[in-house]
């Protein structure tokens, strides 16, 4: 499991957890100890397909999602695997932010 309690994006007060969780397949970020927002993933051989992700009700609209989404991708490029984003927030999200774009290999529409 990999875990960051910082990130260039965390800009909010609260005690903010970062972590990679294999056995549940998603990336996860914790506010007080508390499960707030998940990126679920399919681990392939050489590549990281990211299918979903959730923010809980009592999270939403506070950019947590878009810590999370940063955390996971520089994961998975320090890994040395490559992004496929089926999941629409981390595609819309690796739209918006630069540095990704060789690490990406798009799923077909």
């Amino acid at each position: 499991m990999t875990e960051n309690t910082t990130s260039a994006e965390d800009k909010f007060t609260a005690n903010v957890s970062l972590r990679r969780n294999d056995a549940q397949h998603r990336y996860e970020l914790l506010v007080d100890g508390k499960l707030a927002v998940q990126a679920f993933f399919h681990d392939l051989p050489g590549h990281i397909d990211f299918t979903h992700t959730e923010t809980g009700e009592d999270f939403e609209g506070q950019g947590l999602g878009k810590v999370l989404a940063h955390f996971a991708l520089d994961d998975v490029v320090a890994t040395g695997k490559r992004i496929i984003p089926h999941c629409p927030f981390i595609s819309s999200y690796l739209r918006k932010h630069e540095g990704y774009e060789q690490f990406v290999d798009w799923p077909e529409r």
